[in-house]
């Protein structure tokens, strides 16, 4: 399994709560956080996930997130 399908589940779970890089490179025990950010932008726009501006479902801070539709 790849990080990009570990970080594509990841999300799936969540749905539809968005959710940001930080949080997700935590979750999953990424060693950055751009590791995360490039996964989430390889996904965004395709397979019903969105990024876009917003609140964090799990640190509730207002950036950029990602969801599933």
């Amino acid at each position: 399994m790849t990080v990009l399908d570990d970080v594509r589940k990841f999300i799936a779970r969540l749905a539809p709560e968005p959710v940001c890089d930080d949080c997700i490179a935590e979750r999953l025990g990424l060693s950055v956080r751009q590791h995360a950010n490039q996964k989430t932008r390889e996904l965004a726009g395709s397979g019903g996930f969105e990024r876009r501006k917003g609140i964090c479902s799990l640190c509730g801070a207002d950036k950029e997130v990602i969801r599933r539709t």
